[in-house]
């Protein structure tokens, strides 16, 4: 494990379990106001900059699901955690050049927003294991300090995607501008699943698109309200983190 991996700290709020607990009752009442089962959404655990022992405890208070944003420091996780069945998503920009790593380290990259990065994935997952699970990133306000397809290049890309052979599009991907009131996120998950909607409409062959990974710590709520599958919390599982 890396010196700096060594040396990142963060400071909780609270016991870990204890804030696991207080987001999944957030995720209960945002189901049972739109309508939804909690059985439906699924919590993956930011993780970026946190030491193994915290990640072990999440683990340890029922989270099996564990997002990193840099392919290197997910790979020196995974070796001191590697007796724990964690599902690592890779969340944050991919290069190309840490594409083949990423291939082999995690079981759903979250960010593919280019089709040249898709293809150095594709090449480099092994033919013995399944198909690696994709989403499309966009970036519906065009924040050029973000990753992201913008809404008019969603279709042509997924299309281009699907005729790789060892990944597969599972679905969308986004982090909207932060917003202090989250009520302002609301448009821009419902943009995502508006873009689902055409994406499915166009019955492109192994397009599967169940999967809508939106919603961060103080926004998930309601983009669980709009339909999303997955929410990405780091602060309101870990607390603050440390520099």
């Amino acid at each position: 494990m890396s010196q700096d991996l060594q040396n990142q700290a963060t400071v909780a709020a609270e016991p870990i379990g204890d804030a696991v607990a207080g987001v999944r009752d957030r995720i209960v009442g945002a189901c049972h106001r739109s309508g939804r089962s909690p059985m439906d959404v699924r919590l993956i655990a930011i993780s970026k900059t946190m030491p193994p022992e915290r990640i072990r405890e999440a683990f340890q208070a029922g989270i099996i699901d564990f997002g990193e944003n840099r392919v290197q420091e997910a790979a020196d996780k995974r070796t001191v955690l590697a007796d724990l069945p964690i599902i690592w998503h890779l969340v944050g920009t991919l290069q190309r050049n840490k594409a083949a790593l990423a291939a082999r380290l995690f079981d759903s990259i979250h960010s593919v927003d280019s089709v040249a990065v898709a293809r150095k994935i594709d090449s480099a997952v092994e033919e013995s294991r399944a198909r690696l699970p994709v989403l499309i990133q966009l970036n519906l306000a065009g924040e050029e300090t973000k990753g992201g397809v913008s809404e008019s290049e969603a279709v042509p890309m997924v299309e281009e995607l699907s005729q790789l052979k060892r990944i597969q599009v599972k679905g969308l991907m986004q982090v909207p501008p932060f917003f202090a009131n989250a009520e302002l996120s609301r448009p821009y998950f419902r943009k995502m699943a508006a873009i689902r909607r055409q994406i499915l409409a166009a019955k492109i062959e192994g397009v599967v698109m169940d999967v809508l990974s939106m919603g961060m710590s103080h926004d998930f709520e309601v983009a669980i309200e709009e339909g999303a599958t997955h929410i990405r919390v780091g602060r309101a599982i870990f607390g603050e983190r440390g520099h």
